[in-house]
């Protein structure tokens, strides 16, 4: 449940989040492109990863063409863990980034660690298939706002490395209904567009009252 309202110098306060935890292993570090794969639905696993700057999505592809983000992943966060032995899923680089690259071997010595962050990021996967299954357009973008801000450290800024269409696939949206329910969050002074990377949360309770 969220806090009643507090003065208008409140700030979003961030959760718990273990997956920004720097994991001390000897790893290599990978720069990739935006747009650039980093694994494909098929390959094997034998890596694990950690944003170190910029952002990942992971997507699949649909039978009928169409894609489904199923998460994003930001500076400090690890992704790469599925069960089986093959990704089930796609992974790009959203803009320039860079990771902090982890082998088999590494992976099976912090498997605690590990541990701790793949159930973390399994949690998470789960808030969001609430968010899909339960929310209106109006709901799924005040929430993913709402949890962009506690991951970026709670302030009244959200930055947005990804496009529009990034958060339309991940929302099961389209891409003319994010922009007209931001328009609309704008216009009611509940968000202020500060540019299209950067937005400021303008009223924090209102914009947390509509994830209820």
């Amino acid at each position: 449940m969220y806090a009643a309202a507090q003065p208008k110098e409140q700030s979003f306060q961030p959760a718990e989040d273990v997956a920004r935890t720097q994991i001390s292993a000897p790893h290599l570090v990978a720069t990739y492109k935006a747009g650039r794969e980093i694994y494909a639905e098929g390959d094997l696993i034998e890596k694990c990863y950690q944003v170190s700057t910029g952002a990942v999505r992971v997507y699949r592809l649909l039978s009928d063409g169409r894609r489904q983000v199923v998460s994003f992943h930001l500076p400090g966060e690890m992704f790469g863990f599925e069960a089986g032995s093959n990704h089930s899923f796609f992974a790009e680089a959203v803009t320039e980034t860079t990771l902090a690259v982890f082998g088999r071997r590494h992976m099976q010595e912090r498997s605690r660690e590990l541990l701790a962050l793949a159930l973390t990021g399994m949690a998470r996967a789960q808030q969001h298939l609430l968010v899909i299954g339960r929310q209106c357009a109006e709901e799924r973008i005040a929430a993913f706002m709402v949890d962009l801000c506690e991951r970026q450290g709670g302030g009244r800024q959200v930055r947005l490395p990804m496009l529009r269409q990034d958060i339309a696939d991940y929302l099961g949206l389209t891409i003319e209904t994010v922009s007209r329910v931001m328009t609309k969050l704008k216009e009611r002074s509940v968000i202020a567009l500060r540019d299209a990377k950067t937005i400021d949360i303008m009223k924090p309770d209102a914009l947390r009252s509509l994830c209820n």
